[in-house]
């Protein structure tokens, strides 16, 4: 059975998408521990992030780098940090998490709320700054 990431993948369930090439998708989490807070999934559906080909792991990041930079320069945190938990979904994927001066103190157990039209706000900052990137 598909994950829900590969339903998101395929269109099934909607998301708040970031950015998406032939391998890889970039979605904002719909349980945020912050501002910005992103999802990068391989459309290689695995479980574990180290059973991903070598190539597919490295690309991964590679993905992940500008979409960290744009949240960077979109919302101007400390930094954006990236973890990986890896329990919550069978399919392997990595947070971007962007860390502000007010909420250093954050984990993914603790969720702050955006209405969809702050969601949809995000996800256009976002884009707009991986345009200008």
């Amino acid at each position: 059975m598909a994950s829900i990431f590969t339903k998101i993948i395929n269109g099934e369930i909607p998301s708040y998408k970031i950015a998406e090439n032939e391998h890889y998708y970039a979605f904002l989490d719909i349980n945020p521990a912050a501002k910005g807070h992103t999802l990068v999934v391989p459309k290689l559906e695995t479980d574990y992030l180290f059973d991903l080909p070598d190539e597919v792991l490295g690309g991964l990041m590679q993905f992940a780098k500008p979409i960290a930079r744009a949240l960077d320069a979109a919302f101007q945190p400390i930094r954006t940090g990236v973890i990986v938990e890896g329990l919550e979904v069978p399919h392997a994927h990595v947070h971007l998490i962007p860390m502000y001066a007010d909420r250093r103190g954050f984990s993914l157990g603790k969720k702050v709320d955006f209405t969809p039209e702050e969601m949809a706000e995000i996800v256009a900052a976002v884009r707009s700054a991986l345009d200008a990137g």
